[in-house]
């Protein structure tokens, strides 16, 4: 059942490529060798090559694991069943699932096993070295590799699912099913905790204090990935943005997309709000507006030489995603300019392209999928027991950073979150447009 989705080239592997870098999140798990696996905040399974060919148990159909790998299908893949007959043993039926590929748009069939894998472990204070539990993934080609940063093996998928990384480690684990997240910027590592808290700085600060009141999560047709509802809809410096529809916005989060993806009717009135900002507050002088570059996919783009440093990055307008229960999800110029070159910065909201409604199990995209740039050095807690999401906001300004902060957490696992490269996402977005 392989190619279903778009096909990218194999090249986009290749992350040396200058032209169209974009980064992708990774957490280095070991099995009987490394496995580094980039992260998928909507991934309903873990998957990844299996070591050669090896031989490797099977899952049967019957187990509930496998029928906990066929809750969630990607929409390029019908469901025919749980499996096939087992090739030693025609009256035994084993379990395949359907691993996806969130950057290429691929999707195959491959083995459901049991594996070992290891994650460092923390008292709280100290760390405790490495802790082994038995998970069950999904088997690969390296076909569906494509698209992926070199040296990834597979998606840990991180989703509202019995077989997502989180939801393995609590079973295992006897720990919360929750995960906090906290993705780096530039060249320094984040952080996943999983099993849920008390956090603590690395100077005994509680950051549990700094997630504040908690937010709602959201189903959003079937999909299993993670949702809020903005239902006071979008301000740019504190004026509501207005919109054609004042119904409350569904928010999604994706580690798999580098900027925020908006669909047409929210994009279109969101740049028209952020342009007239930045004119009113004086950000910008005569002649800061600049083209896009021609590789990269923005409209709103500045020469950043014109554009005042603050801690929280460019003095620009900010974007506040104005959330059910009161909260805003506030955007500073850290989180909404990219640098694109040396010489310009440009707003880092894409407009998302039509896409299939089967991924949302026939209903609309969400207005708005927040990307992996939009969510950097703000450490998010998701807690699938409560059903809600924390967040910090921008830790940068705080004097604190995902790297080498947060590193205090009893009873968890806990693993480094690097950041890679691939081209797969630009080239794919700018080939559709």
């Amino acid at each position: 059942m392989h190619g279903g989705g778009r096909r990218r080239r194999q090249a986009a592997r290749d992350g040396r490529h200058k032209g169209c870098r974009t980064s992708l999140y990774t957490i280095p798990v070991k099995s009987s060798r490394p496995l580094p696996l980039v992260l998928d905040l909507s991934g309903p399974i873990v998957w990844s090559t299996c070591d050669g060919g090896a031989s490797h148990d099977t899952l049967e159909c019957n187990n509930m694991d496998c029928m906990r790998a066929h809750r969630f299908h990607p929409p390029n893949c019908q469901h025919t069943g749980y499996g096939m007959p087992d090739a030693h043993n025609p009256y035994r039926c084993k379990c395949t699932a359907h691993p996806h590929n969130p950057v290429s748009g691929d999707t195959a069939s491959g083995d459901m096993t049991r594996v070992t894998l290891s994650a460092n472990a923390t008292d709280g204070r100290n760390p405790l070295g490495p802790v082994s539990f038995t998970a069950v993934t999904s088997c690969a080609l390296d076909s569906l590799l494509a698209g992926l940063p070199v040296g990834a093996v597979g998606v840990a998928g991180l989703a509202r699912s019995g077989l997502a990384f989180p939801a393995q480690v609590s079973r295992t684990q006897g720990v919360a099913n929750s995960f906090a997240l906290c993705l780096p910027s530039g060249q320094g590592n984040g952080v996943a905790i999983f099993g849920g808290g008390p956090l603590f700085a690395a100077n005994g600060r509680s950051i549990t204090e700094l997630l504040g009141s908690r937010t709602p999560l959201r189903k959003h047709g079937e999909s299993p990935g993670y949702y809020i509802s903005a239902s006071r809809g979008i301000a740019v410096d504190g004026a509501r943005v207005p919109l054609d529809s004042y119904a409350p916005l569904t928010i999604g989060f994706s580690t798999t997309i580098p900027y925020a993806e908006l669909r047409h009717d929210v994009y279109r009135p969101l740049i028209n709000a952020f342009d007239q900002a930045m004119e009113r507050q004086g950000a910008i002088t005569t002649g800061a507006r600049v083209p896009s570059p021609a590789a990269a996919p923005f409209e709103l783009c500045y020469n950043s030489s014109r554009l005042s440093p603050t801690r929280f990055g460019y003095f620009v307008p900010t974007v506040e995603l104005m959330l059910e229960g009161g909260r805003n999800w506030t955007v500073f110029g850290i989180n909404s300019m990219a640098q694109v070159n040396r010489a310009t910065a440009c707003f880092a909201f894409v407009e998302m392209k039509a896409g299939d409604k089967s991924w949302y199990g026939g209903v609309a995209a969400p207005a708005v999928v927040l990307g992996g740039f939009q969510m950097q050095q703000n450490l998010l807690m998701f807690d699938e027991e409560k059903q809600t999401l924390g967040f910090t906001g921008q830790l940068t300004g705080r004097g604190l950073s995902c790297g080498h902060s947060i590193l205090r957490c009893p009873r968890n696992l806990v693993l480094q979150v690097q950041m890679l490269w691939s081209c797969a996402w630009i080239s794919n977005f700018l080939a559709s447009t």
